[in-house]
């Protein structure tokens, strides 16, 4: 297959240190059930992640405790030696218990294990971007992020993380960690139907920041659900691809990272990039996120 650059432009993250395609691809579902243990099919999540950067994705969404290990190990297996524009985007502070429960792990030994734990599996010597998970389950949760980041800024120092980002943070927490290291990215829950961050976005568009929206598609009430079948019957396309299109029409500092185990549905993700809404549908959409968002 050959390389092309997918249709939705590109980001320059960190002052363009590293420039991505706007359409990525998230890791989480290469892991087996419940993000614990290994896939039913590995040969098609090695398949799924060649795919992926063959046509045109150079931004992978990951983490260590996703398996836990097990998604590291695939991309390892799949991608290495990494292409050289490839830009690989983990993230610490969190860790799995025997119960396959999520456990927050923000202290300095924590946070500097998983940080080595990704080193090692995915087998490179420094990690391109590395988010700072804190907050809630799901969703943020304000208070002072002020010491496991500074555990990561020395690691940064150190040559071990090249960037920082921030997953499930506020404005507030946005800026006590600018005080500390520059952050290229935020990762948060949004979506059509959860629209907290609506002026969260516009401000990090305007300071050059990525803003990446984890669980694109959930949550939608049975009315929302059908706004959206109507929106992807007129344009022809499937309820996801319009989900994701709108993110792509929202703000151009905004990064996807749909995730899928199958070659099938990578595709009509990535086709999603090329999709035009047009106004009218738009206005239509816009009324699940209750207009000016919630």
């Amino acid at each position: 297959m050959t390389t092309q650059i997918l249709p939705g432009g590109q980001f320059p993250l960190a002052a363009a240190a590293l420039t991505v395609n706007r359409m990525g691809y998230g890791a989480m579902q290469l892991a087996g059930p419940g993000v614990w243990g290994p896939p039913r099919d590995v040969e098609e999540a090695v398949a799924v992640l060649r795919e992926a950067v063959a046509s045109g994705v150079n931004h992978v969404d990951t983490s260590d405790f996703y398996g836990p290990h097990v998604t590291n190990q695939i991309i390892r297996q799949a991608l290495h030696p990494y292409p050289e524009k490839l830009v690989i985007v983990t993230k610490v502070g969190a860790r799995r218990g025997d119960d396959k429960s999520w456990i927050p792990a923000l202290s300095a030994e924590e946070l500097t294990s998983g940080v080595h734990d990704n080193l090692r599996n995915l087998g490179v010597d420094a990690l391109d971007v590395v988010n700072l998970r804190v907050g809630a389950v799901m969703g943020p949760a304000e208070g002072s992020i002020e010491a496991p980041l500074t555990v990561l800024a020395e690691l940064k120092s150190k040559g071990l993380i090249r960037h920082l980002g921030l997953s499930n943070v506020t404005p507030t927490q946005l800026a006590e960690a600018q005080k500390i290291t520059e952050i290229v990215c935020v990762q948060n829950l949004y979506n059509l139907a959860h629209r907290t961050d609506e002026a969260f976005i516009d401000a990090l568009d305007e300071q050059g920041i990525a803003y990446v929206p984890f669980f694109p598609l959930g949550g939608f009430s049975p009315l929302q659900s059908a706004r959206l079948d109507e929106a992807a019957k007129t344009l022809g396309a499937t309820p996801m691809q319009v989900a994701l299109a709108w993110l792509l029409q929202r703000a151009p500092n905004v990064l996807l990272i749909p995730g899928t185990s199958s070659r099938g549905h990578l595709r009509e993700n990535l086709a999603a990039a090329g999709l035009e809404i047009p106004a009218a549908v738009l206005a239509e959409l816009e009324l699940i996120g209750g207009g000016a968002g919630q």
